[in-house]
């Protein structure tokens, strides 16, 4: 099954349409007052019930553009055109974002309020969501914007750049966060409706996007830029008959080669000094860690690369939600194939788990070996997570250039984050648990021993590691140099994550 056309983008219609979202107030804040809490984070949730109710029979502009835009509840022609006076109910079909049914109108499209950190504040169209359908989604659908977007948006560096590129750029929601510090936008999709979307997105909110088809990075070949931004369809889906083929999710390879060849073959787009900010899932089988597969991909692509996987499913589970995640409900035999092909699927390679994280590469402006930092954080992180990012790349950077010694000559202090817990058994005067806490970024926890505790408790940008280091063996009765051997490894790690400043 496929969709129907996107929205058109009528430059007068569009004036009307963007003064008549201006004035209802259609924003992020104003909705979720409209809402409430409760429906607000329900709806959050998916979970659609408490928002109908709070909107149910309203005539209000807020309240009937949330029920036909946001819900999918069909709408009284007369409470649309009071919604939209500039736009009509006629401008409003013209545009291809509501159909009519007699005396009510549909909506073709999923239109909402959305915003990032900065205040800016955009309206971003796309299929409408699987609570608005009454059967599975179409295999052409164009997702809005999901967990997955949000957390690529957060994760992002946001500093100003002269090109910047979005690869499979959907409905457009990465190009609009581009658009806010890139001084021009190319953005790239396979699916011609994805396409049409973005062109949508983009006339709507103003911007100026190049969009190109093409599939990942073919339409951009031979040009460099200095930001690459991908939330690609990077869900493993079973090669078999009969298993439903998504445009933007799936990718059409087998296992996790879509974004093994992302993380390969970026970098030959990257400009000295880029970045790459990409998602993906990673496949291992029984006996290996995630961390040489990813080592594999990182090799080939020859970059500095700082990978966080976030989450980890078994086979079972990454079935289960995936088979859901098309409209497919548990306990129906379609969802029961489904997660039986993808079980069958992995198994035929012996996959045990799927891992989901951040990849984030870097082209180096010097001649010098990669780094490499493959970590595991599911907890909490700090929101936006893109300064974080931007000061580990940099960290590591100047980390990587700097030997042991030199690294040891100079002075650290630590973070204004930072505290130190410690933990004793009763009745011991001394702890037997040092450790120290990151309040934001990673939320990084480092168990120190007594060596370490004793360093970290004198970084304070005056003494340089060696001094401290020096003085700590004595006390301890550590010969001098395996002191300083341990303490240059912390120290590496601590600044690598922003533990410890520079003095």
């Amino acid at each position: 099954m496929t969709s129907t056309a996107t929205p058109r983008t009528d430059p007068a219609l569009l004036d009307a349409l963007r003064e008549d979202l201006a004035a209802a107030p259609f924003g992020v804040d104003e909705v979720h007052e409209r809402l409430g809490d409760l429906a607000a984070r329900a709806l959050g949730r998916e979970q659609v019930l408490p928002a109908r109710r709070a909107v149910a029979g309203a005539t209000d502009p807020l309240g009937v553009l949330i029920g036909c835009f946001g819900l999918g509840l069909p709408t009284s022609a007369d409470d649309l055109a009071g919604a939209l006076p500039r736009t009509g109910v006629t401008g409003a079909v013209a545009l291809g974002i509501v159909e009519p049914h007699g005396a009510h109108v549909v909506a073709t499209c999923d239109l909402r309020p959305y915003g990032d950190d900065a205040g800016h504040a955009w309206w971003v169209a796309s299929d409408p969501t699987e609570h608005a359908r009454t059967e599975p989604l179409p295999v052409d659908h164009v997702l809005g914007i999901g967990g997955a977007s949000s957390t690529l948006a957060s994760w992002t560096p946001r500093a100003q750049v002269p090109r910047a590129l979005d690869v499979g750029t959907g409905c457009g929601v990465q190009a609009l966060h581009l658009s806010t510090h890139a001084d021009s936008v190319v953005a790239t999709d396979l699916s011609r409706r994805a396409l049409g979307y973005a062109a949508f997105n983009a006339a709507l909110n103003r911007v100026d996007w190049d969009l190109r088809a093409g599939s990942f990075l073919e339409p951009v070949a031979g040009e460099a830029f200095d930001l690459v931004v991908s939330n690609p369809p990077f869900v493993i889906t079973p090669r078999a008959e009969g298993v439903p083929l998504y445009e933007y999710r799936d990718g059409g390879a087998a296992g996790d080669a879509v974004v093994e060849a992302l993380t390969k073959g970026v970098g030959a787009h990257l400009a000295p000094g880029g970045i790459a900010q990409l998602l993906g899932t990673w496949e291992t089988v029984a006996g290996q860690d995630w961390r040489e597969r990813l080592g594999e991909w990182i090799a080939a692509s020859g970059l500095d690369a700082w990978v966080v996987q976030r989450d980890v499913q078994d086979p079972a589970e990454y079935a289960e939600l995936w088979s859901r995640d098309g409209g497919h409900l548990p306990g129906t035999p379609g969802h029961e194939a489904l997660v039986g092909a993808w079980l069958d699927d992995f198994a035929a390679r012996g996959v045990e788990q799927i891992g989901f994280g951040i990849i984030t590469l870097h082209r180096p402006t010097t001649q010098r070996a990669p780094f490499v930092d493959l970590v595991e954080v599911s907890g909490p992180v700090a929101s936006p997570m893109g300064p974080t990012i931007a000061a580990g790349l940099a960290a590591r950077d100047r980390l990587a250039a700097l030997d042991d010694d030199e690294l040891l000559d100079r002075p650290w202090r630590c973070a204004d984050d930072v505290t130190t817990e410690t933990h004793a058994a009763p009745g011991a005067t001394d702890p037997n648990v040092i450790v120290l806490r990151q309040g934001g970024g990673l939320a990084r926890s480092v168990r120190l021993d007594t060596l370490d505790a004793a360093l970290v408790s004198v970084c304070d940008g005056e003494l340089t590691a060696r001094q401290a280091l020096t003085a700590i063996s004595a006390l301890l009765d550590v010969p001098t140099g395996e002191a300083l051997a341990a303490g240059a490894g912390l120290v590496r790690r601590l600044a690598a994550d922003g533990l410890l400043l520079p003095g």
